[in-house]
């Protein structure tokens, strides 16, 4: 059995899967970026390499791991090591812009998008695209950024005001807002390219969706996983009868083509349905994260799917 790398900048996000490999008995080692220094006159070591950067990084001080990241996977991927989720999906991790052509290209609809580093920039395009708009950052992870505007007043005020927030790469992303009419939307799970599960996800309290418990803190204690409250209950909730969906195998198909396009293992994709049941595609998450909650009480698990998949491969 070949060892484990993982591969990340945040360790809460990494403790759930440690625990399973642990009581597997998978040989696993820890490679924290924000603590690693990577020597490349010397070979990688052998083993089966997990990226689990995010583009969430720097909104905990974590800056330049991405970076650090893309050259470390560069390194492994020419001394051909095995890295689940390598360079191509590092690409789409770190870019919405890479996400949209990836997903035009299989035929799966985004929201109309405009880009721009100018805050002019940011005005035209919601001119051209009409309101309500949203504003997001290209680079961001876990909703960062993300804000609603029905006016070009409000949406002035934000831009040029003091609270204005940027994306860490400087692009912003002005977008068609697509109304759901159950505030909600769905998250569609994928390990070794395979359909997982999707989780039903409620909007009312924002556009801050990550799945992790740990982003959950205040409604869910850690140490006592049998104590959760309401709110957080509801928030996430797995579709248990999610291939039934009319559009459901169509959209599974094109996904898994993408994610064999650019050469993504695991990963959630982010859709809206809207008043007309039209879907569209709007966040590719390749650091994806899952909720001990709405597993609760179902045959799934997320964290212990990947642990399996990365044992099998292990054992190639």
């Amino acid at each position: 059995m070949k060892k484990i790398y993982l591969i990340h900048e945040n360790k809460d996000w990494l403790q759930p899967l440690e625990r399973v490999l642990l009581d597997k008995g998978i040989p696993f080692s820890d490679w924290h970026m924000v603590e690693r220094t990577i020597n490349l006159f010397t070979p990688p070591p052998e083993g089966i390499f997990f990226n689990r950067m995010s583009a969430s990084s720097h909104s905990r001080g974590n800056r330049y791991c991405p970076e650090l990241t893309t050259g470390l996977i560069s390194w492994l991927e020419v001394n051909k090591r095995f890295v689940v989720n390598g360079s191509n999906a590092q690409r789409l991790e770190l870019s919405k812009m890479v996400q949209y052509s990836e997903l035009n290209l299989v035929g799966l609809k985004v929201p109309k998008t405009i880009c721009s580093i100018t805050l002019k920039g940011i005005i035209d395009a919601a001119r051209i695209l009409k309101f309500p708009i949203i504003i997001k950052h290209n680079r961001a992870g876990m909703g960062l950024g993300v804000k609603l505007f029905y006016t070009i007043g409000k949406l002035k005020d934000y831009i040029y005001g003091d609270y204005f927030e940027n994306s860490v790469d400087g692009i912003s992303l002005i977008q068609n807002y697509i109304v759901s009419p159950e505030s909600s939307i769905i998250r569609v799970e994928f390990v070794d390219k395979k359909f997982l599960y999707a989780v039903k996800v409620n909007t009312e309290s924002g556009f801050e969706l990550c799945p992790a418990d740990e982003c959950n803190i205040d409604a869910f204690d850690l140490n006592n996983k049998e104590s959760f409250s309401s709110k957080n209950k509801s928030k996430f909730k797995i579709i248990e009868n999610f291939l039934s969906f009319s559009f459901a195998n169509n959209v599974i198909k094109k996904m898994q083509e993408l994610m064999h396009n650019v050469g993504i293992d695991i990963a959630s994709f982010e859709i809206i349905l809207d008043k007309n049941n039209d879907f569209f595609v709007y966040d590719i998450n390749v650091n994806t994260n899952y909720n001990f909650t709405a597993e609760k009480n179902t045959p799934h698990s997320g964290t212990v799917s990947v642990a399996e998949f990365l044992e099998r491969i292990s054992l190639e």
